[in-house]
């Protein structure tokens, strides 16, 4: 009976050592939000996230999304973002984006549950990630609809995806 406990011990460790090795990998995604108050973005509150790219990734290409969550009663199939991006050197960029989030005939074209759902929107181009210098970069993402304040959206923020050789060619 000592030899068929000590199976199922052996048995458990590899799986466990199986299932928890891939932990143990590179982090290829940054992601951070900023919680809109009440579900109600003024133009006024400008969400600032920042992200410390570090040495080493200098030689990584990102992929840079804007995250979007919402409730199924927000109005509207777009929204207007203006995202001012600060490079370490102190360089500012300004990128009003529309982006779509949903069409006449599919709905809501992100992910959802209930009544909430999320959009990941890619805003470099699919072919061509971006190479950053090391340091902090800090993205403000500004509403910029007409309606002030716009109503129901919970989350806005800014994902980082290193890019696959394969995506990057």
């Amino acid at each position: 009976m000592s030899k068929n406990i000590l199976n199922y011990i052996s048995y458990f460790v590899l799986l466990t050592s199986y299932l928890a090795l891939p932990a143990c990998g590179t982090v290829d995604v940054f992601e951070k939000h900023a919680t809109i108050p009440r579900q109600i973005w003024k133009s006024s509150f400008k969400p600032e996230i920042t992200f410390n790219i570090e040495p080493k990734d200098t030689t990584t290409r990102f992929h840079i999304f804007i995250v979007l969550r919402h409730t199924d009663a927000y109005r509207y199939k777009n929204i207007w973002i203006n995202v001012h991006t600060e490079s370490p050197n102190g360089v500012v960029q300004n990128q009003p984006l529309n982006l779509q989030l949903a069409t006449d005939n599919k709905g809501w074209l992100g992910s959802g549950m209930d009544d909430i759902f999320e959009h990941r929107i890619q805003i470099t181009p699919p072919r061509s990630p971006l190479s950053l210098s090391a340091g902090t970069y800090r993205f403000k993402l500004e509403n910029i609809m007409r309606e002030d304040p716009l109503k129901n959206v919970m989350n806005v923020g800014i994902r980082l995806e290193k890019a696959h050789l394969e995506q990057a060619e």
